[in-house]
């Protein structure tokens, strides 16, 4: 992957990658895709197109460009380019149509809008004559910075150099690209602080989406918060101290086999204790949950489960505890169209006023949150109506995996909406 600033003429090195590919494999088969075919064709094709001019090649001559077979034929090497639409359709989740042929390798450009899905169904395709070439398979992408399964897969690890062996990752910068103009790289200067990030200095670790209701500094923030102190509440040395009598226990059940289980642990707004178990049975979750709400006196009216799928098995275990169903109706009468949305939006403006603190968290969990949050986005910001957020099954697309600690972080909200009875604990008559 070659993936970060504008203007590091990644389009570019992608289309003069293939074309060489091309005459260098007599007979080759390769894929150009892009998650909109329109997009390709206004785009990296034109980009292709003029990489030929560079190389003296002339359109039906040396070459021939079938626009409606979305073929480009190479008559000296017999090689030819496929041009592959990469969108993700509801009615084609498993990308049936890009079909059963072989190519010898891919090229995908702007990959950051592409599924993971998709991304492996071309990778499953690389295998055209590659014993006849003596080659591997081989995959480009390039992109510009992204939070979802890129970041996870390619940047992240080489970041910490453990990038696995057979992945490559290249750093894009302006200044790879000796001839962009100067005034290009003045208007990157003139860009907001996110864009400005991401496409001026390749950062990684900022997102420019109008639609995330969570901006990456809030998110860190939530590291070194300091809690809210309630007034009047001192110890022995004359500090404020918490509320310790607001104690929560939020737990997210494992749905499949690759979810995790979450368990959290709440002091107010402050969440001192994340963990996760796999492959566990909902009588052993139900034992967790009852262990942890006694060694903090947890009052059983004080812990949430969501109850869609097997997490409702656990709530019946545990008497007295609140199971959360994601598209309830909305509290109070608020403009959302179920509750999940309704303690998104709330779990958001928390983060953004920096009113909630996360303590006792490992390294892998922090980072795991920080991408979890940052895809809580808003559904058609465009649109009138109810406020709604993105669906879990287009968050699992972007992250490769479920974003079970801040589903925690969400449900947490909810006892901002539901009325607080007499408290009672697990165990009592």
């Amino acid at each position: 992957m070659y993936g970060g600033a504008a203007g590091g003429a990644k389009s570019f090195l992608g289309a003069a990658w293939l074309v060489m590919n091309c005459f260098e494999y007599r007979g080759s088969r390769w894929l150009l895709g892009r998650a909109v075919l329109k997009q390709l064709k206004q785009s990296t094709l034109l980009t292709l197109f003029d990489v030929c001019k560079r190389m003296h090649l002339k359109q039906g001559v040396d070459y021939v460009y079938n626009a409606q077979e979305g073929v480009i034929r190479f008559k000296e090497s017999g090689s030819e380019i496929y041009l592959k639409d990469l969108a993700y359709y509801p009615s084609d989740p498993d990308f049936d149509s890009l079909g059963s042929t072989e190519y010898t390798g891919a090229f995908i450009d702007e990959a950051s809008q592409v599924r993971e899905k998709a991304k492996n169904v071309v990778k499953s395709r690389l295998r055209y004559k590659l014993d006849e070439f003596k080659i591997l398979p081989k995959m480009l992408m390039t992109c510009n910075p992204s939070k979802n399964f890129l970041y996870t897969e390619f940047y992240k690890p080489w970041k910490n150099g453990e990038l696995k062996p057979g992945k490559a990752f290249i750093m894009a910068r302006v200044e790879d690209n000796p001839w962009l103009p100067k005034a290009y790289i003045e208007s990157l200067n003139t860009l907001d602080k996110n864009s400005r990030e991401r496409l001026l200095k390749g950062n990684w670790e900022y997102d420019d989406d109008p639609a995330a209701l969570m901006d990456f500094d809030s998110i860190t923030d939530l590291f070194t918060n300091t809690p809210e102190w309630v007034p009047g509440m001192k110890d022995n040395m004359g500090r404020h101290i918490p509320d310790w009598r607001k104690v929560y226990l939020v737990a997210d059940i494992a749905r499949f086999g690759s979810d995790r289980t979450v368990i959290t642990i709440w002091r107010d707004f402050e969440c001192i204790s994340i963990e996760s178990f796999t492959k566990t049975s909902t009588t052993t979750v139900a034992g967790l949950i009852k262990e942890r709400a006694a060694r903090h006196n947890i009052p059983s009216s004080h812990i949430i489960v969501d109850e869609d799928g097997i997490g409702g098995g656990v709530k019946d275990q545990l008497y007295g505890i609140k199971g959360f169903i994601a598209q309830t109706k909305a509290a109070r009468g608020e403009n959302y169209t179920n509750l999940k949305s309704q303690c998104s939006y709330t779990l958001a403006r928390k983060v953004q006023a920096r009113e909630i603190q996360v303590s006792n968290i490992t390294p892998e969990n922090r980072q795991s949150l920080i991408e979890e949050l940052e895809q809580i986005k808003a559904k058609d910001i465009d649109k009138d109506g109810k406020m709604a957020i993105v669906s879990k099954d287009d968050v699992k697309a972007a992250l490769g995996r479920s974003p079970d600690i801040s589903d925690c972080f969400m449900m947490r909200m909810a006892f901002e909406f539901i009325a607080q009875p007499r408290l009672t604990f697990i165990g009592d008559d």
